[in-house]
């Protein structure tokens, strides 16, 4: 039973941060904590020895900070999943984490229950957002964006991938999709396939943001 848990690296600087976050973590069943990292650098050195599941990054940490531990653990192949922990401060940021393939965002405030849902959430493959940084994650992104293009993005879709689009910001994986859908999982794969290239997308996040911010809504 113990090898299924989900194994989960804690990445930050506090050291009572890391200790309140590893006591929450391990009064669960379903969960355990591999020993944790102070720095990006320790963060990186760790994901590679103990392979877990899920991490758990601070964005600001000493030698390395999060941003850079994430793009060099995607660069090097790391393929667990990252679930960037930050403040309202750091919105500026944001933007950056989704491009380079964060799985998830959550605030060092939140309560023990959503924290919990993100890392169970992206270890099944969907994406976790906390609602209350939606808003700001698709200001930053209407920042960035041009809405006339992505409106002639969107014309490209066939009917059946906008609706994957649709549950994929719903945070539903493949699995769940074609179930939905009445689909096998092989061909909401090739859908999504076609979806992150057409919107030119990295990952399921990303794709969540564009239909967050373009106001798109389920047939």
């Amino acid at each position: 039973m113990n090898d299924r848990k989900i194994s989960v690296l804690i990445a930050d600087d506090h050291s009572l941060m890391r200790e309140g976050l590893k006591q929450i973590l391990e009064l669960e069943p379903d969960i355990k904590v591999v020993p944790s990292a102070a720095n990006g650098e320790e963060a990186i050195k760790y994901a590679q020895l103990y392979k877990p599941n899920v991490i758990l990054m601070d964005i600001n940490m000493p030698k390395m900070n999060g941003i850079d531990a994430l793009r060099r653990l995607r660069d090097i192949g790391v393929d667990s999943k990252v679930i960037m922990l930050t403040i309202h401060d750091a919105r500026e940021y944001l933007y950056e984490t989704i491009r380079i393939g964060a799985n998830g965002y959550v605030l060092k405030d939140a309560d023990s229950d959503t924290l919990l849902k993100a890392i169970r959430d992206v270890c099944q493959g969907k994406s976790y957002i906390q609602p209350s940084l939606s808003e700001l994650l698709v200001k930053e992104f209407n920042s960035k964006g041009d809405k006339s293009k992505a409106t002639s993005v969107i014309d490209t879709l066939t009917k059946r991938e906008y609706e994957v689009l649709t549950l994929i910001a719903e945070g539903l994986n493949n699995r769940e999709i074609a179930e939905k859908l009445f689909i096998s999982e092989k061909t909401v794969k090739n859908h999504v396939s076609n979806i992150f290239k057409k919107l030119d997308v990295n990952d399921r996040v990303q794709a969540a943001i564009f239909t967050f911010r373009n106001n798109i809504k389920r047939i």
